[in-house]
């Protein structure tokens, strides 16, 4: 889906943004020698680039620099990666940018931005070359700024779809400030920044070669758009609503999981604290009882390199044991809601974080409070998008979400079927905020679920895998990106041949 076909018709976006760079006035500012905006806080746009040694190492360390200068960063782009531009006898670019406020003024801001370059090993070389971190002002508060040592807005910006595309996750449609307003004004397109954008291709370049939308697991940089990827179930749990009590000894569960890997399994999510509705809490003491001596055998598996490994907890510290003995994402189905540690602690492990939409807990979450809604699919985004929020103030970057509507999470039969063909409507609700939020990852879970069994009369979880291969249908065709189940290799059929249709789909666009 090409969010910004949207934009001609929209009260969103295209119409404010034209607004914007028509009939803002900026303040500009021309000068030879240094020049200062007094002002406590300034909103700032920083874009990122590295192509030299651990590039993702390297956006890490530098946003830690810039937190520890007076930056604070408030929002995330999605990850780039990209063909070099200008020298192209050059490994490829990571980009990224970044949206915070600071007190610095902007050519203090230049003078930090340039130290944390030159402590990272960035030297004097050739004009657009290799470099171990790259930090360009692209935004100061709603000023333009000329001198001899600093031109913002940034004077290549335009040209430069590297930096465009981070630039516009920073951003919704709907212009939420002046300051936002500002910057849209800057842009000669109508329609601003998004004007410059559709320009220079807009999502069409996403997916082509030299031009990828990535999310960091592991060693690896994972480009979600080119297949739909498969999330086996393993449930340690007695009491899981499809298979509690199965794979409880690391017998059983290693068993399943060399079964879910010559099916084809792409991420292996192991729970240990089942979260069907009503069921009893256990502390993270018990489930790590469950979960680890399973865990360290799967570890040991030959089977398992390459796959991902995912762990669904709303514990910190079951998280924290999970990732240090080889777990890759962290799934957690309240979204940082039942352990306030969860953001912080997931934020310094560097892992992906799946954030589910449900409210209350599994305790209370189909009381009728939490399931009633005056309009699902935008309640449903706006609640997504807070947590994401959350999130990333916690310091988890978009660029490491992965977002999960909460199929029979807080929802009835009915919720369920308008998630399923709402996911469109879901995306196009979270771009109206973040255009990040909306590019990230969907996952949907509607594997062997309650309303599966009541629409098709099947009251046996076991016997509701062909109605959770038609929901996941329905979904992959509506975007989804990973489809969570127990059974993995029919769901994997259907997910082919979703992914044949939707390339033919394209090819014919």
């Amino acid at each position: 889906m090409n969010i910004f076909k949207r934009l001609a018709s929209s009260k969103h976006g295209s119409k404010e943004a034209t607004k914007c760079s028509k009939g803002t006035f900026l303040p500009f500012i021309r000068s030879f020698g240094s020049v200062e905006v007094h002002s406590l806080e300034q909103e700032v746009v920083i874009a990122l680039g590295s192509n030299v040694g651990n590039r993702l190492h390297n956006f890490n360390e530098a946003l830690q620099l810039m937190k520890m200068s007076g930056i604070q960063v408030m929002r995330h782009g999605c990850l780039y990666e990209t063909e070099p531009a200008y020298v192209t006898d050059q490994p490829l670019f990571l980009n990224s940018a970044v949206r915070g406020i600071t007190k610095l003024g902007p050519h203090e801001l230049l003078s930090v931005l340039k130290k944390i370059e030159k402590e990272m090993g960035r030297t004097d070389g050739i004009r657009y070359g290799p470099r171990p971190i790259d930090l360009d002002i692209l935004f100061y508060g709603k000023f333009g700024i000329q001198s001899d040592t600093l031109i913002i807005p940034h004077e290549r910006i335009w040209e430069r779809s590297f930096v465009i595309a981070p630039l516009i996750d920073l951003l919704g449609l709907s212009v939420d400030n002046d300051t936002v307003a500002s910057w849209h004004s800057f842009s000669r397109e109508s329609g601003g920044i998004f004007g410059a954008w559709q320009k220079l291709g807009g999502e069409s370049l996403i997916g082509k070669e030299g031009f990828r939308r990535v999310l960091p697991i592991g060693d690896q940089l994972w480009d979600w758009s080119q297949k739909t990827h498969v999330m086996g179930v393993l449930n340690l749990t007695p009491d899981s609503f499809s298979d509690g009590g199965k794979f409880q000894s690391v017998e059983a569960a290693v068993s399943q999981v060399r079964s879910m890997i010559s099916e084809g399994v792409d991420i292996i999510d192991i729970g240990a604290q089942s979260t069907r509705p009503f069921a009893p809490r256990i502390s993270a003491e018990e489930e790590l009882h469950r979960l680890m001596p399973v865990l360290e055998a799967i570890v040991e598996l030959p089977e398992v390199e390459g796959k991902f490994l995912s762990v669904d907890t709303f514990y910190s510290k079951v998280a924290s044991e999970a990732v240090s003995k080889g777990v890759h994402l962290v799934n957690d189905v309240s979204s940082g809601r039942l352990d306030s540690n969860m953001l912080n602690v997931t934020a310094s492990l560097k892992v992906p974080y799946i954030a589910m939409h449900m409210r209350g807990d599994p305790s209370t979450m189909q009381n009728s409070e939490n399931l009633h809604y005056e309009n699902l699919c935008k309640q449903v985004a706006s609640e997504l998008y807070m947590r994401v929020k959350d999130a990333e103030s916690a310091g988890i970057p978009a660029w490491r979400i992965i977002i999960d509507p909460g199929i029979g999470f807080s929802k009835n039969n009915e919720d369920n079927l308008d998630i399923l063909m709402g996911l469109p409507t879901i995306r196009e609700e979270l771009s109206i905020k973040s255009l990040a939020a909306s590019h990230a990852p969907l996952l949907l879970g509607p594997s062997r679920k309650k309303f599966l069994g009541e629409i098709c009369n099947r009251p046996d979880a076991s016997e509701r895998d062909p109605a959770t291969i038609a929901a996941v249908t329905a979904g992959i065709l509506g975007g989804a990106n990973i489809i969570r189940v127990h059974n993995v290799r029919d769901n994997l059929d259907a997910a082919r041949l979703c992914d044949a249709l939707l390339k033919r789909k394209k090819a014919h666009q």
